[in-house]
């Protein structure tokens, strides 16, 4: 897959020549980027559907990580992994696809966080007059998602367990933006993909299956939150704070849902009534069920989602398990 091989090359480009990342800016993709000053922590966002848009709606990061805070939008989990290998950002959203790619490049961060479990939010949606029901029709028809993201994975995923491979689709890797504007020009006949462009697809789309029914199948995918070791190994108590509010916002997603619901909708610009729905296509874990899972669990969904890229032939080979255990640390939650 070429797309796979030159972000594989990017990312180790990167960490060979320490390059400076041209993909982001404040608030939003897209400007020069710097390396953040000593007193300053800088936050790669994806505003994904999880607590980290309430602890921005709040201020928690500004007001009580103990140091400046600059928050950066990215649009996908492989533009913050580029980010955090050319020391742009400190810590960041990546779902387990590009982070897995990441720990197989070496890069040097630590998996600190699981910001979601995702469910139907990321789903494969096909136009209603597109002539496709199943899985099977998607033969000769052009797809699009995010390369090296969890959707991606998700599809390939989806592909496989019908007995099909990826040269049987006509896959296109486009961001969610570009997504919603081939889909209105007619140009592709389905996507996975996550919100709000999901959303907007489904206006004139239909489901034929999402992460929820693939993670019944093993196939499982989460938002992870990732630092760049260095900074947390200097920094510890700024992680830990910074944790700490994910773990706020996730007490208030489960236990205010309609507060949280309007924090969120506020962040990304979305109805109340969407951003309530789209929190119930999520998981949200509690502090036990984050130890648990960073302890017991995540390095294995690491470790498979890189040996699914080696079938794939996107990477040559997958770190071993003891490898992505040490990456992945349960260290910076306190309960």
């Amino acid at each position: 897959m070429r797309n796979w091989k030159s972000i594989i090359f990017t990312v180790m480009l990167v960490l060979s020549l320490s390059t400076i990342f041209s993909g982001c800016g404040e608030e939003k993709t897209g400007g020069d980027a710097q390396k953040s000053s000593e007193d300053t922590v800088v936050i790669g966002t994806m505003n994904l559907v999880n607590g980290d848009l309430i602890a921005q709606y709040e201020k928690w990061y500004e007001s009580e990580l103990g140091m400046k805070a600059k928050v950066i939008r990215f649009d996908s989990g492989k533009d913050v992994i580029s980010a955090l290998a050319s020391n742009s950002i400190d810590i960041g959203e990546a779902g387990t696809s590009p982070a897995a790619l990441a720990i197989s490049n070496n890069l040097d961060i630590k998996v600190i966080f699981i910001g979601d479990v995702i469910g139907a939010a990321e789903t494969l949606v096909v136009k209603n007059d597109s002539g496709i029901a199943s899985v099977k029709d998607l033969v000769g028809k052009k797809i699009a998602t995010p390369f090296a993201s969890t959707a991606h994975y998700s599809l390939l995923n989806a592909l496989k367990l019908e007995g099909l491979n990826e040269g049987d689709v006509q896959l296109l890797d486009l961001q969610p933006d570009d997504i919603f504007a081939a889909w209105q020009r007619g140009d592709i006949d389905g996507a996975y993909i996550w919100y709000p462009v999901l959303g907007r697809l489904l206006e004139n789309g239909k489901s034929i299956t999402d992460s929820a029914k693939l993670a019944e199948k093993g196939v499982v995918t989460a938002d992870l939150v990732v630092a760049r070791t260095p900074f947390a190994e200097k920094h510890p108590e700024v992680v830990k704070k910074f944790v700490s509010l994910q773990l706020k916002a996730n007490d208030m997603i489960l236990g205010e849902p309609d507060k949280a619901a309007k924090e969120i909708a506020s962040v990304i610009e979305i109805s109340e009534k969407d951003a309530s729905e789209q929190i119930t296509q999520f998981k949200y874990l509690k502090a036990d069920e984050q130890i648990d899972q960073l302890k017991n669990s995540m390095a294995q969904t690491l470790k498979s989602t890189a040996d699914f890229l080696v079938e794939q032939k996107s990477i040559k080979s997958a770190p071993t398990l003891e490898d992505f255990e040490s990456k992945v640390t349960a260290e910076f939650i306190v309960k």
